[in-house]
C-alpha cells in the first residue's frame, strides 16, 4: 500500500520514483553506462584505499586525503547507483520514507565531505609547491587527523538537519518523486504544507559550502600556478602544471554541475529532466573519475598496485 487514510488527510507511507521520458528512450544504454561506472568506481576505490594502506611510502598527507576521498566515493557509489539500476532493470521504483531520508542524508553528507577534501588537497598542493621547506612542519599527522575530523564534523552538523526538516513535512496524496534519488527539493515538493524551511536551509547551506570551499580552492590553485611558473628546475613547471590541471578538471566538473543544479533549482526547475540528468551525473561520475585522475596517474600508486599482485600476502610495509 502506498497511502493510509486519516480523518483529515491521506498519509503517504512510501515514495515511488517516476519514469522520465528521456529514460525510456535511453534506458538500456543508460543502465549499461551506470553499471560500468559502478563496477569501475567500486573496484578502483577499493584498490586505491588498499594500496595506500599497504604501502608505507604512501603514508603521507596527500595520500591520506586521497584515501578519505576514495572511501567517501565508494560509499557514494553504493548509496546511489544500485538503486538507480534497480529502477532501470527491475522496475523497483518504490522506497520507504525512512529509506528515502537515509539516502538523502548520505548523499548530502558525502557531497559535503568531498567538497571539504578538495579544499584540503588544494591546500596540500599549495604548501608542497609554494612553500616546500615548510611542508613537513605544516602537514603533520596531527594536522591531517584534525582537519579530517573537522571536515567530517562539519558535514554531519550541516547535513543532519536536511533529512530531519524534510521528514517533518506532511506528505499527502502525491507520492511520485520525479527523480532517480531522494534529493531534498524533489521530495519536499511532494508535501502538502509549507516547505520553505527545508528548501531554504538546503539552498543556503549549499551556497555557503560551494562559495567558501570554491573560493579557497580557487585562491590555492592561483597561488600554485604563480609559483609553478617561477620554478627553474627542468621539468618542474610542466609536472606541477600537469598535476594541477588534472585536479582542476575534476574540481570544475564537481562544482560546475552543482552550481548549474542550484541555479535550475532556484528558478523552479528542480525536477526538470535536465536537472535530474545533471544530478545523476554529479553523483555517479566523480566517484569513478576521482581515483583514476587523483590516484592512478601517480607513479607511487602504480608501483603500489604492482606490488599487490607481486606479493599479495604481504602485510603493510
Amino acid at each position: 500500500m502506498t497511502v493510509t487514510t486519516n480523518s483529515s488527510f491521506t498519509n503517504v507511507t512510501i515514495f515511488v520514483f517516476a519514469t522520465l521520458r528521456w529514460v525510456q528512450a535511453w534506458q538500456n544504454l543508460l543502465s549499461i553506462v551506470l553499471a560500468l561506472l559502478l563496477i569501475l568506481g567500486v573496484v578502483a576505490n577499493i584498490f586505491l584505499t588498499l594500496i595506500i594502506y599497504r604501502e608505507q611510502r604512501l603514508h603521507e598527507p596527500m595520500y591520506y586525503f586521497l584515501s578519505m576521498l576514495s572511501v567517501s566515493d565508494l560509499v557514494l557509489c553504493l548509496v546511489t547507483t544500485p538503486k538507480i539500476l534497480a529502477i532501470l532493470w527491475f522496475d523497483a521504483k518504490t522506497i520507504t520514507l525512512p529509506g528515502c531520508f537515509i539516502q538523502m542524508f548520505f548523499i548530502h553528507c558525502l557531497a559535503t565531505i568531498e567538497s571539504g577534501i578538495f579544499v584540503l588537497m588544494a591546500f596540500d598542493r599549495y604548501v608542497a609547491i609554494c612553500t616546500p621547506l615548510r611542508y613537513a612542519s605544516v602537514l603533520t599527522d596531527r594536522f591531517v587527523v584534525s582537519t579530517m575530523a573537522v571536515i567530517s564534523l562539519r558535514s554531519l552538523l550541516l547535513t543532519i538537519p536536511v533529512p530531519v526538516f524534510t521528514a517533518q513535512l506532511i506528505y499527502c496524496s502525491n507520492y511520485v518523486i520525479k527523480h532517480f534519488m531522494c534529493s531534498v527539493l524533489s521530495v519536499a515538493r511532494l508535501a502538502c504544507n509549507d516547505i520553505r524551511v527545508p528548501t531554504t536551509y538546503q539552498l543556503g547551506i549549499a551556497s555557503l559550502i560551494i562559495g567558501s570551499d570554491l573560493t579557497v580552492i580557487f585562491l590555492s590553485y592561483c597561488l600554485i600556478l604563480r609559483a609553478a611558473l617561477k620554478l627553474h628546475e627542468r621539468g618542474a613547471t610542466e609536472k606541477a602544471l600537469s598535476t594541477c590541471t588534472s585536479h582542476f578538471i575534476i574540481i570544475f566538473f564537481f562544482y560546475s554541475i552543482a552550481i548549474v543544479i542550484a541555479i535550475n533549482t532556484t528558478s523552479g526547475n528542480a525536477t526538470s529532466e535536465s536537472t535530474v540528468l545533471l544530478n545523476t551525473l554529479h553523483f555517479c561520475v566523480p566517484p569513478t573519475l576521482n581515483p583514476l585522475v587523483y590516484g592512478f596517474r601517480s607513479k607511487n600508486i602504480i608501483q603500489g598496485f604492482r606490488n599487490i599482485f607481486s606479493n599479495p600476502t604481504c602485510s603493510p610495509n
